[in-house]
């Protein structure tokens, strides 16, 4: 293969790296920025120089990677899958990648019709833990649903579990998802998800750094979740054990500036102890979509006051809730008695008493008032004295 003349030389050279290079590896990286791509990609066709900061085992390594590669029949593969390749400083490309440095992705390998740069300006990551609770996935699926309604485009790893519920969530909502795969786009993993990833190419978008066929690896998840954090305004940890990869993907999006948010559970659930380990870091705590969209959103997107249930007592007058308030739970009091607790006159004191039992709060029994049995539940979910 050529890679000087033709129009595309860049995109082959891409191509062909994505086949030798790994994911995130800042080496290659440098030796795309210091020499660039093509550069790059002739030294290890051609069997050149080595390139600095390798090893020769190493350079060896990359070597027999390359006389395997065959970029054009690459993307001839990923054309028949409906799959195109999308390269750094393109009009597709989101440029927030370019936060990631010399682990910026050589391209990426892109499935369905949206476009993914400006769906990635309004996107927010809902990531957890594979074998999470029933908990879990009623979160990451009601999240999901909240925010695709909202018009924000989730993004995950296509994984079982918290993955998988926020995909569904968007997706039945009638909204944007878009899944960031650690294998070839063309191969949905897991293999259980296959059906789910092929809705999503069709709903939303399949994205990966790996070319056609490739097989996901333990550290190609990893790697690809720096992916996940700085293509997205936020992410969002529903459940996360203190080793999960989620994490990693949380302080990826811290490192970028990113907002990381995390959704508490139970104390005593080790899946939500990583979550809460956030949680007593610099993460915010969420518990719906509104919560996300007020910390992602534009100025003026607030989350709604949160309040309880308005109980008949909240409608009353501030002083004559102190009245009530000072009547003891289970005994009659003086109306001095009342006056000293309320913080008021006597005869204030005794105006406002006979409101109350207009309303039914307090009776009288003979020089004292007491609460009804209306009254008993009303005051005592007030705190009152006892």
């Amino acid at each position: 293969m050529s890679l000087t003349g033709p129009p595309d030389d860049e995109l082959l050279a891409r191509v062909f790296l994505t086949r030798v290079i790994e994911p995130g590896d800042e080496v290659g990286g440098r030796w795309v920025r210091e020499f660039g791509v093509r550069e790059v990609a002739r030294r290890l066709m051609e069997r050149g120089l080595p390139l600095p900061g390798v090893s020769g085992k190493r350079w060896a390594g990359l070597l027999a990677r390359a006389g395997a590669a065959r970029p054009r029949e690459d993307l001839a593969v990923a054309q028949d899958a409906g799959v195109r390749f999308v390269c750094p400083g393109g009009v597709e490309w989101p440029g927030q990648l370019d936060d990631l440095g010399d682990a910026r992705p050589l391209g990426l390998w892109v499935r369905g019709r949206a476009g993914l740069r400006m769906w990635a300006l309004r996107s927010v990551a809902v990531v957890g833990a594979r074998a999470c609770t029933e908990y879990g996935a009623h979160m990451a699926a009601t999240l999901a649903t909240g925010l695709a309604e909202q018009g924000w485009v989730v993004v995950s790893g296509g994984a079982y579990g918290v993955d998988g519920a926020a995909h569904r969530g968007a997706l039945g909502a009638g909204g944007a998802t878009v899944a960031v795969l650690a294998c070839g786009v063309d191969r949905p993993y897991p293999r259980g998800h296959a059906q789910l990833i092929t809705r999503i190419a069709d709903q939303g978008l399949v994205v990966g750094e790996l070319p056609p066929g490739d097989h996901p690896t333990p550290s190609r998840f990893i790697l690809r979740n720096r992916v996940i954090a700085a293509l997205t305004r936020g992410t969002v940890v529903v459940e996360a054990a203190h080793r999960s990869g989620s994490l990693v993907t949380a302080r990826a999006a811290q490192r970028l500036g990113r907002l990381t948010m995390g959704v508490p559970g139970p104390v005593t659930s080790g899946l939500s102890a990583g979550v809460h380990e956030l949680l007593r870091g610099e993460a915010t705590l969420v518990t719906d979509a509104a919560d996300i969209v007020e910390l992602v959103g534009d100025i003026g997107q607030l989350a709604p006051d949160r309040r309880g249930p308005v109980l008949p007592r909240d409608l009353l007058e501030p002083a004559t809730r102190q009245v009530l308030a000072a009547l003891p739970a289970r005994r009659a009091a003086r109306p001095d008695e009342i006056a000293r607790g309320a913080q008021t006159t006597q005869d204030d004191a005794i105006a406002r008493l006979y409101e109350l039992r207009a309303l039914g709060y307090v009776e009288r029994h003979d020089d004292g008032w007491k609460l009804t049995r209306q009254a008993m539940t009303s005051v005592r979910g007030a705190a009152a004295p006892p």
